[in-house]
């Protein structure tokens, strides 16, 4: 386990460099209360400076993924504000250097989207759906709905999505590039086991390098990424014996 202090709602589990943050509040179709969140931007800083941590797995317990903020918690003084806005669990998981992988296992709605958009990459299952809900109930997105979500799926169907609420399922999400895969329900979890055991097997500093060179060069020209990429190339030191290792160990394997 973690060693953060214990939060209602929010499991945490490590074995082997792996740590699997798990949403449990199905009945409530695992809203993420203020304490949720404060518990998962602790769990996700722990596990980040956590030594040995390989990856960071984030999915719920059925039937939902999340349904995004609770807001009969947020809204419950009656004034119309959001209680606990600046406790933002997406901000500290694009921030963090782990690999993080979305498991998504049902309904990922407005701020639970925005959590997985801030996730590497996902893997859902059959079962998924996803939705902005902001503007149908009256709110605005605050963790980076309208620059994760139309980089994701492209302009037009964000806006669609955004503009009206509805929901897509996992076939749609998968075709528009918001998922990698969508695998049978039960599936799901040996599905990411077997993509985070790849990800477990390669070269720690080669992960790190590899994944911080798309994010920085995000937005840049291709002469741009091109140089950063160089740059980083030239940072980077290769140690020829680890690579024979990992290559022998490779072809071995397959």
């Amino acid at each position: 386990m973690i060693d953060d202090p214990a939060v209602d709602g929010l499991g945490s589990d490590r074995s082997d460099g792996v740590v699997w943050l798990t949403l449990e509040r199905p009945e409530a179709r695992n809203a993420l209360t203020i304490a949720m969140r404060r518990g998962l931007i602790a769990a996700m800083q722990a596990a980040d400076v956590g030594p040995g941590t390989r990856v960071v797995v984030l999915t719920g317990t059925d039937p939902a993924f999340s349904a995004g903020i609770d807001l009969k918690e947020s809204l419950g003084d009656g004034t119309g504000s959001v209680r606990g806005a600046r406790t933002n669990p997406a901000e500290v998981f694009r921030a963090c250097t782990t690999p993080v992988i979305g498991a998504i296992n049902g309904l990922c709605y407005t701020g639970a989207l925005e959590l997985a958009l801030s996730c590497d990459f996902l893997i859902a299952s059959e079962r998924a759906c996803f939705a902005d809900t902001h503007a149908a109930v009256g709110m605005l997105a605050g963790w980076g709905m309208s620059a994760l979500l139309p980089r994701a799926v492209g302009a037009r169907l964000a806006r669609q999505m955004m503009l009206t609420g509805a929901a897509i399922d996992a076939d749609q999400a998968l075709r528009a590039g918001l998922v990698n895969e969508v695998v049978p329900h039960e599936q799901l979890r040996g599905r990411v086991r077997r993509i985070v055991d790849e990800i477990r097997v390669a070269s720690p500093a080669s992960v790190a390098a590899t994944r911080d060179l798309p994010a920085v060069g995000e937005g840049a020209t291709l002469a741009h990424a091109l140089g950063l990429e160089a740059m980083a190339k030239l940072r980077f030191r290769t140690d020829p014996a680890d690579v024979a290792r990992r290559f022998a160990a490779r072809i071995s394997r397959r």
